[in-house]
């Protein structure tokens, strides 16, 4: 049975001026995404991956090149309509958690999906099978000063699906972790996008969990390369 593609970066060119000089980053990168799929990014600092998160998860347009999310091309939408791809398809982790410190764990998963206009009551039972999910029900009304780096980052996930995005784009999610921790967090990611059916996109200098994933890629001279 053929996997729907649920990201597809075609042709990606993303340069940035600094004086005089342009710089290129991305020189053509090709990638596609399937549902249900985890692809690791692995490459040097420097080369590119942050950038081609941002694009991915349309924070930056590129400079040429096609973003396709389920099959819908993003490259003439306004950016209320990338506003609204990224808040309803697009699931980010980043290594900082970013969760907000006067909330409850329970309340951070829920924010995305009171954002999107779903009631209450709804979004309180998602965030609390989330919890449940990743294992940290029993920490739902602690907020992120009370928990440990780990449950922190499992937070962090449950807050970046809970609005059951398509594509899940994170990076270095577990690189202030040690290592136990880590492949817990990892754990976690993994078995909710086996569940559900996302993409993920997983920026990585951590080549344990990397040969984990169901394919490892890496940035090389601005294009895009299996390992």
């Amino acid at each position: 049975m053929k996997r729907q593609i649920a990201l597809q970066l075609s042709g990606i060119e993303r340069r940035y001026g600094q004086g005089d000089t342009v710089l290129s980053i991305l020189k053509g990168a090709d990638l596609t995404l399937h549902r249900g799929e985890i692809v690791a990014l692995v490459a040097p600092s420097g080369t590119g991956k942050s950038t081609l998160l941002h694009v991915a998860g349309l924070l930056e347009h590129p400079d040429a090149g096609e973003v396709l999310i389920n099959g819908r091309s993003c490259n003439n939408l306004s950016d209320d309509e990338r506003t609204a791809i990224r808040r309803a398809d697009i699931g980010f982790v980043y290594q900082f958690h970013h969760l907000l410190p006067e909330f409850s764990a329970l309340e951070n998963i829920m924010m995305p999906q009171l954002i999107s206009g779903l009631p209450w009551n709804e979004t309180r039972e998602r965030a609390g099978q989330l919890l449940d999910y990743m294992r940290i029900a029993h920490r739902g009304d602690h907020r992120p000063a009370e928990l440990s780096g780990g449950e922190q980052q499992r937070v962090a996930i449950g807050r970046a699906v809970a609005n059951a995005p398509l594509v899940l784009l994170a990076d270095e999610p577990t690189g202030n972790l040690d290592p136990a921790t880590a492949h817990y967090v990892f754990d976690a990611l993994e078995a909710l996008v086996r569940q559900s059916g996302l993409a993920a996109l997983i920026a990585t200098h951590n080549h344990e969990l990397a040969a984990r994933m169901d394919r490892r890629v890496t940035i090389a001279d601005g294009k895009v390369e299996e390992i």
